[in-house]
Parts: structure tokens; sequence; C-alpha cells
């Protein structure tokens, strides 16, 4: 595989450890944010949720400009916007200006789950382009590794106001990303498809392909309209599979563990430190388990690591559901751990990839813009209505309701989803004409 593919598309997953770093980083904020403001749960969870809200709007809207300006621009503007939420959400007077920053570095976030996906699976051969693609996945957990240590390092410094450098640290990062994505090239596809563009497009085929007229006149008979709507009857295949996809990864509740994990530790009686570091471990098994799941995702296909997940989701959140119920929580820890470790083989390693190669060239950023909104969407929803439930219904419920979520999520695998290991974009088709 080229070098430089290699490279740019690391660069642009880079977009990832933003958002991982911007998901995970309000952590160890919200407790703090609860106290100062004298929050109740409902408009806490609005302002955690904020962000989500925000996510939704970006990648509901993320399309237009990586269609509009092109993939490359638009991931310049997502770290700008980046830069200027985390230092606004820092310095934040009040929870209004707070959500106000908190909703715009959620649009950042929804826009790049669309643009650095789409661009990554466009230069990409489709041998590797698993590989490529969860390149970003591998950076959104890193990035909420990063954020978890640099909060457990970051307790009590600047006193009660540690959340605002918590928050202000993602602006570094932000303009570092935005540095990096001016020396990237402008995808093929984009080049061909929005731009008319074929000098530059060959100009970057020539680094990425062997027989570049067969590749050129694969993409344009691929997409004779590069305007069709989505939601067409052609296309309500893969709508299906991304939108139950995206569905089930925030009914998981990944989300509720990774916004609230100091509080899930709390709430099963481990001390504020302990919890703090019980985080960190969170993020060095998400680490660890993408990578796995990074080497296996081209070998074994999709499909089977969803399998892999699935199971591992009804084991682990079976024992924590059990864990609150009968309050054994000593070993809750590791079977939080066990999550981690299941959604980062599974869903974690498979979601972005998936939903950003299933869409024919011609609606492909309009379609995994739908997947991540739906995605965004649901998070939201989560993030929302955790605060009240755990303070009103208990571990038991919610961690019992997610385990019956991913019972059904397993059937899903099982019954509807395609492989699609190995199969070239403008052949995708092919692989959801039949659902399994």
């Amino acid at each position: 595989m080229n070098k430089k593919i290699i490279l740019w598309s690391i660069a642009v997953g880079l977009g990832g450890l933003l958002f991982g770093m911007d998901v995970a980083v309000i952590s160890g904020a919200e407790n703090a944010i609860q106290q100062l403001w004298q929050l109740s749960d409902w408009t806490h969870g609005t302002a955690i949720a904020m962000a989500l809200y925000g996510t939704a709007f970006g990648a509901a809207f993320g399309n237009i400009p990586a269609n509009k300006i092109g993939r490359k621009k638009s991931l310049i503007w997502i770290g700008i916007i980046f830069l200027v939420s985390s230092v606004g959400a820092a310095l934040a007077p009040d929870v209004y200006s707070f959500m106000f920053f908190r909703f715009l570095s959620g649009l950042s976030i929804g826009a790049s789950s669309v643009v650095a996906p789409v661009y990554i699976s466009e230069i990409a051969p489709a041998k590797y382009r698993g590989r490529l693609v969860i390149s970003f996945q591998m950076n959104i957990v890193a990035g909420i590794l990063l954020a978890y240590l640099s909060n457990y390092l970051l307790q009590g410094v600047g006193g009660a106001n540690d959340w605002r450098w918590m928050l202000g640290i993602v602006a570094l990062p932000s303009l570092l990303f935005s540095l990096i994505m001016m020396v990237v090239p402008e995808t093929p596809r984009w080049l061909l498809l929005f731009k008319n563009d074929e000098a530059h497009a060959r100009e970057v085929l020539a680094i990425t392909e062997d027989d570049i007229d067969k590749t050129i006149n694969e993409i344009k008979a691929s997409a004779t309209q590069t305007k069709e709507p989505l939601f067409n009857k052609k296309f309500y295949k893969p709508l299906l599979l991304a939108f139950l996809l995206a569905t089930f990864n925030q009914l998981s509740g990944i989300n509720a563990i990774i916004y609230f994990a100091p509080r899930v530790f709390e709430m099963a009686g481990l001390a504020k430190a302990s919890a703090f570091l019980g985080t960190v471990g969170i993020g060095v098994v998400n680490l660890a388990f993408t990578i796995l799941g990074w080497s296996l995702i081209d070998k074994f296909g999709r499909r089977t690591l969803m399998f892999i997940g699935s199971i591992g989701y009804i084991i682990s959140l079976s024992l924590i559901a059990w864990s609150f119920n009968t309050g054994a929580s000593d070993y809750i820890v590791y079977y939080v751990f066990l999550f981690i470790a299941a959604h980062a083989v599974g869903q974690g390693a498979v979601i972005w990839v998936f939903i950003s190669e299933i869409f024919p060239n011609s609606v492909r950023a309009a379609g995994t813009s739908f997947g991540s909104l739906t995605h965004w969407a649901w998070a939201a929803v989560v993030a929302q209505v955790f605060p009240y439930f755990a303070g009103n219904v208990g571990g038991t419920t919610i961690f019992g309701f997610f385990a019956l979520m991913m019972v059904l999520q397993l059937i899903y695998v099982w019954r509807m989803m395609p492989e699609t290991k190995g199969i070239a974009l403008e052949d995708m088709d092919k692989a959801t004409v039949v659902l399994h």
C-alpha cells in the first residue's frame, strides 16, 4: 500500500482525535459544572447533551460543505471550529454561553464524522479501505484516552476551575489539525464528480491507482448524476442498514459510559479518585481493542466483528445490570472494561467504515451524513435522559435495557447485514442488493 495514502489517511483521521477528546473531556467536567451553576438533573442533561444536539446538526448538514467546497477545505474549517468552541466553553461565564460553545463543538464533531470517513474511503484502495477508514476510529479512541488522562492529571489544577483547563486543552490539537489539513490533497472522486477537474484527479490517482483510466471511467460510470436525491426507493436498503446500525450503536449505552464514566463508577460505590482512574482504564482498553479490530476488519470482515461485539455487549451489560441489582460492585470496573472491549472490536471498529462505504458515489456524502445524523440524534437522547434515569431509576434497569437492545442488534447482524469487505466502492450496490 502506498505510503502517501497511509499518511493522508492518518492525517485526516486526526479529526477523530479531536472528536474523541471533545466527546470524552466533558466526563471530567460534568459534575463540577452541575455544582457550580446548581443545575437540575434535566438542565444538567441538556447542558451535557448540547454538544450532541450540535453534532446531530453537523452530521445532518456536513455533506453540504463536503460536496460544495470539497472534503479538504471542509476538514480545515472543522479544525478551526473545534479551536474556537473549546476555548469558548473553557471561558464560559454561565451555563447558557457554555451550552452555545458546546453546541458549536458538536457541529464540528458531527461534520468530522461525515467528512473524514468519506475522505478516507474515497482515497483508499478497496483491499485496504477498512483498515484505513478505521484510522478515524483509532484516533477517536486515542482522543478519548488522552481526554481521560488529561482529566485525571488536571484534577485540582486551578482549584474549582480545573474543569476549564480540561475543556480548553482541546484547542491545541485543533490548531495543529487545521494546519496539517492544508497539505493533504483533495479526493479524486470529488474532483471528478463535483468539480469536473480530471487533471488534478489524475495527479492524485497516479499515486493511488495502477490503472488510472479504468478507475476514472468506473467513477464516472458509477455516478452519472451527482445530485440524486438520497431518499429514493433505490437507496432504501443502504438507508435502512445505516439507520439500524447507527441506532444500535447508541442503544448499547456506549455514550452513557463515555460521557458519564466517573458518575457510573461512583454510582457503584467507587471513590472519586478511583472513578477518575477507572476512566483512564476505559481509554486504555478502548485503544487496545480498537487496534485489534483494525488488524481484523479486512481479514475477517465487518459482519464477523459485529457478531463478536454483539455477544460481548450482551454478556458485559448483563453483568453490569446484575452488579447494580445485587450490590456486588467489586468487579463492575472489569465488566465495564469488557463492555468497552466488545464495543471497540465490534461497533467501534465497524460503524464509520460500513456507513461510509455502503452508499453509491452519487450520494455517499449525503448517505454518510444520514447515518451519522441517526447516530448522534440517538446519542443526544441518551445523554439528555441519562442523569435523570441514573438518579431516579437506577443502574439495573438502565443497563438491562441496553443489554436487551444488543440482543436485537445480534439479530440485525445475523439476518440483515451484508459483508462489504474488499468490494470496490463502485461495486458496492451488488453487496447490498440482498439482505442476509
